[in-house]
């Protein structure tokens, strides 16, 4: 009788696992190419998000991601428009397969995929540079609602706790100086914090509280163990300056924490003592600035790096005339020292690197650089699109002897106490300003501008000038160093 049961109960299971796996298959062939998604959210109108190609699904990645990228994925999934443009995996861990980086949208294109990027996979991206969204929803649930009031409360009622301390330390590490990230506060117990959002800046507050220097890598996984244990808190938001977690913001805290991602999706540090400090020339910007206008048949390959402004790509290209449309260019050359205590290396493996036949060298890094025209209201008008760069020693102090360079698969980086500098004649050192109007703007540079590689100190990686153009000529002036 016991094997007569068994067997049915067998059968039925199968049935039931063939009969899901059916329908899987239905849902995926039903599925249309280039349809997106967003996983992770707390609710409809937010999450990572993820497009489909090829029969399967896949991450955007983070780098060049802002509001103009937003806005046309919240069309796609029927909002009106995006509230916010998130990074660094907000809502959890990516997917392994990423299919889109470097996208470069004006905010009115219809699908993502009229866009400009890479090209499908191609990317330098981790998992953890997942990009998201918030969409602005008139049309939430009263559930949905409910869950945003509740976000809202916990986080204004945490700013109570300011003058508790939270304890912190690192478990799981193979030595002292990493491991995954536990909180408490006061005699609560310990738990661990959620992965979500998780970057560099929330890394170093952790290293500098703990007393280890700084976060040289920000861990999303469970890499250092931990999955059995409670998450305490959620959401953590840090500009990297500050002392103690107690300091920065969060979502969410206490026994009912929701963590988006997958389960293992666990906060964890590696500290270092010694981290490089890029610092951008900002005298020389000032000197090297001057206009040019370049006719198209000499911008090829700036063309296929993104180095023009949105209105050079519609032009028609069967037009007789193409070729010799021209473009005015913002030139200048970019210096950029490092004074830090160790030499700043790419994240990526020397076997990641692309080559670029334009340039007949490796890249290591595909941003490295932003270059912005801000007009007096705030607003980009203006920006230059320096995809990717070869990082080497061009100018050193007196006794420091160069050791990086592009030139036959060289390795890459810049030294403590050289410079890497890109002249004013190299291709896509310039911002498109052939649109830009006449006025008085902000001219940025900022170097590092992600926070993807780790620093000493992000706070001297842009800067900000003064920038005079009257259609003829074009003058900057009055530079600081900000953080970017």
């Amino acid at each position: 009788m016991r094997s007569v049961l068994f067997i049915i109960l067998l059968t039925e299971s199968v049935l039931f696992g063939v009969d899901c796996y059916r329908q899987r298959r239905r849902r995926i062939r039903n599925t249309q190419e280039g349809t997106i998604r967003l996983v992770g959210g707390r609710n409809s109108y937010e999450g990572n998000v993820e497009i489909y190609h090829l029969g399967t699904w896949g991450t955007i990645c983070d780098d060049e991601w802002d509001i103009s990228e937003a806005n046309v994925i919240c069309r796609s999934v029927g909002f009106s428009k995006a509230t916010k443009a998130t990074q660094n995996g907000e809502f959890g861990r990516g997917r392994k397969k990423i299919w889109m980086d470097n996208l470069y949208c004006e905010g009115h294109e219809k699908r993502l995929q009229d866009c400009r990027f890479d090209g499908w996979g191609i990317n330098d991206c981790s998992a953890s540079e997942a990009a998201g969204v918030v969409c602005e929803s008139k049309n939430a649930t009263r559930f949905e609602s409910l869950v945003a009031k509740k976000s809202v409360v916990v986080r204004s009622a945490l700013k109570l706790e300011k003058d508790k301390n939270i304890e912190v330390r690192l478990v799981g590490g193979r030595y002292p100086n990493e491991g995954r990230v536990e909180v408490r506060i006061g005699k609560s117990d310990w738990g661990l914090v959620c992965g979500d959002g998780w970057s560099l800046l929330e890394a170093n507050v952790i290293c500098q509280q703990v007393g280890k220097g700084y976060g040289q890598a920000a861990v999303q996984s469970s890499y250092f163990g931990g999955q059995h244990k409670n998450i305490s808190i959620s959401g953590i938001k840090c500009t990297g300056r500050e002392s103690n977690l107690s300091a920065c913001s969060y979502v969410s805290f206490g026994d009912d924490v929701t963590c988006p991602g997958p389960d293992d999706n666990i906060a964890g540090v590696i500290c270092v003592t010694e981290l490089p400090d890029l610092v951008p020339d900002e005298i020389e910007i000032e000197r090297s600035a001057y206009l040019e206008d370049r006719q198209l048949l000499f911008l090829q390959c700036a063309m296929e790096e993104n180095c023009l402004a949105s209105e050079a790509y519609k032009l028609d290209k069967n037009d007789y005339g193409y070729l010799y449309e021209q473009r005015r260019l913002l030139r200048f050359t970019a210096r950029i020292g490092n004074i830090g205590t160790t030499d700043f290396r790419p994240f990526l493996p020397k076997n990641a690197w692309q080559w670029h036949m334009c340039h007949l060298h490796y890249h290591s890094m595909e941003v490295f650089a932003h270059f912005d025209i801000v007009n007096l209201q705030g607003q980009k008008v203006a920006e230059g699109h320096k995809a990717s760069f070869c990082l080497e020693d061009n100018n050193c102090l007196p006794g420091i002897e160069k050791k990086y360079a592009c030139a036959n698969y060289g390795d890459q980086g810049i030294s403590v106490g050289c410079s890497d500098t890109y002249l004013h004649t190299v291709d896509c050192q310039w911002v498109d300003i052939t649109d830009l109007q006449p006025g008085i703007y902000k001219f940025k540079v900022s170097i590092n501008p992600e926070f993807k590689v780790a620093e000493l100190n992000y706070d001297n990686n842009a800067a900000v000038c003064n920038m005079f153009y009257n259609a003829v000529s074009v003058r900057i002036f009055n530079c600081t160093l900000q953080r970017p």
